[in-house]
């Protein structure tokens, strides 16, 4: 019955108390006991790569009371300008792995099912390269990794495992970097 009672006890302050911890600022969070990277990087839409690059960590490991960045820096709106190969102006829509003809699997061979906070974007791979390391605005660091029959020239499509926030980034002019 212990056991039970912490269990329960467990799901529901994850259940309820994975998007209350304390904000010293808007793009901050403190840690709680129990905290994950990985939860964390869930509960804020993010990836747990994303997360360790802005807060400088080298491991999976964070402790209670320690603030983590939660949104990306203002100052890295950019790739670090020594690592830029070329810059291009796309069009940019969503996709998920939820549709009806949808495998998961991207060109690449990547199985965005088994990894949803990857960062992937389709791409003509006449205009990006597969396997292309890229940095795209509002979006982050990615790999072309994948085609579709609409990307054509200048378009890209960014993956987002939800279905509502791949709705949520319609249709966009943005930059994207090509990078080393």
């Amino acid at each position: 019955m212990k056991k039970l009672l912490i269990t329960f006890g467990t799901a529901a302050a994850l259940l309820f108390g994975s998007t209350s911890g304390v904000f010293a600022a808007s793009n901050t969070y403190t840690v709680k006991s129990g905290d994950t990277l990985s939860r964390i990087a869930k509960t804020y839409h993010i990836s747990v790569n994303d997360l360790k690059q802005w807060n400088n960590l080298k491991s999976d490991i964070i402790h209670p009371k320690q603030a983590l960045t939660i949104s990306k820096p203002a100052a890295s709106t950019t790739a670090k300008t020594s690592n830029v190969v070329k810059e291009i102006t796309v069009n940019a829509s969503a996709y998920t792995m939820n549709c009806t003809r949808c495998s998961g699997i991207t060109a690449t061979g990547i199985n965005l099912k088994k990894n949803p906070n990857i960062k992937v974007i389709s791409v003509d791979p006449k205009v990006i390269p597969l396997g292309t390391k890229v940095y795209v605005e509002g979006y982050g660091y990615a790999i072309a990794a994948d085609t579709g029959g609409a990307m054509k020239g200048y378009k890209i499509d960014v993956f987002i495992p939800s279905q509502k926030e791949a709705l949520n980034w319609g249709r966009k002019t943005v930059k994207v970097q090509i990078l080393k």
